[in-house]
């Protein structure tokens, strides 16, 4: 599946049922998004145990004000691209927009994403009861799912913005609803975006299967960011739930290792990265 230029050819593959297992043994989950081989070769290097490639491509690669521009296309280019500076850090490649709208097209996404793109898992928006036939057809047919709740960037346009989702009781309870109803389909992880912490923590307490926080607080099994905050590059305002791991260190490589070590040692995120 990956390439065998990797730094650390003598790690164990990261697999989803070792994800699991690193839910109840207790040990963090570090996971950051990439878009290419060069960068993905530093996450592998850096130890990183899951790579994302995001469809928030379209808006820090491509330069568009949201993720709805992003195909398919586009998604199995760089997906294939991340592969090959990978050798056992864990792929999992998003399902752009629309591409879920039926079970036949999620599978087929899944399917390209998978055997043309060489990821692990693929990642669904969202706990509609499409999204939940979806995630249960691409489980059956033996491709892992990452569900992805809360503020979810594919629905912008519905929640009126970039929101944070959950703050009033019923849509908390809404969303924790959803978080049982997608593992109860089978998808092995759950990226939480958005949330107030409290809602995040009921969220991981609640289901088996490991929760990934981004803006979501610090009681997640583990924390994803894009990569271009974490440089420090984004353009514009920052978001208020990443940091920039490069102020003042030497290097790409010292910064994605700093930031592996903070969530592995629950440091990051720290309370200025969190909302109520």
């Amino acid at each position: 599946m990956y390439v065998q230029n990797a730094s650390n050819p003598d790690r164990k593959p990261v697999t989803a049922p070792g994800l699991r297992a690193m839910k109840a043994e207790g040990r963090r989950i570090v996971m950051l998004t990439a878009y290419d081989a060069s960068f993905a070769f530093q996450l592998e290097s850096a130890g990183v145990d899951v790579a994302l490639v995001g469809d928030s491509l379209g808006m820090v690669v491509q330069g568009h004000a949201s993720t709805l521009p992003v195909t398919l296309d586009h998604m199995v280019y760089h997906t294939a691209a991340v592969a090959r500076g990978l050798h056992s850090t864990l792929l999992v490649a998003d399902l752009p927009f629309m591409s879920d709208r039926d079970t036949a097209h999620a599978l087929e996404a899944g399917a390209r994403l998978v055997g043309e793109g060489g990821a692990a898992m693929v990642k669904l928006e969202g706990a509609a009861p499409h999204v939940l036939e979806a995630i249960s057809a691409l489980v059956a047919r033996a491709i892992p799912v990452c569900a992805h709740l809360g503020l979810t960037p594919q629905s912008v346009h519905k929640f009126g913005g970039f929101r944070i989702q959950g703050r009033e009781q019923e849509a908390a309870d809404r969303v924790l609803a959803e978080a049982r109803a997608v593992e109860a389909a089978g998808a092995d992880l759950i990226v939480l975006e958005g949330m107030p912490t409290s809602l995040a923590q009921r969220i991981t307490e609640a289901v088996a299967i490991p929760t990934i926080g981004i803006g979501a607080g610090p009681h997640c099994d583990g924390q994803v960011l894009v990569l271009h905050d974490l440089l420090g590059v984004t353009p514009g305002k920052r978001p208020k739930f990443s940091k920039d791991f490069l102020l003042g260190r030497d290097s790409v490589a010292a910064a994605i290792a700093a930031y592996a070590d903070e969530v592995r040692r629950g440091v990051f995120p720290a309370p200025e990265h969190c909302f109520n």
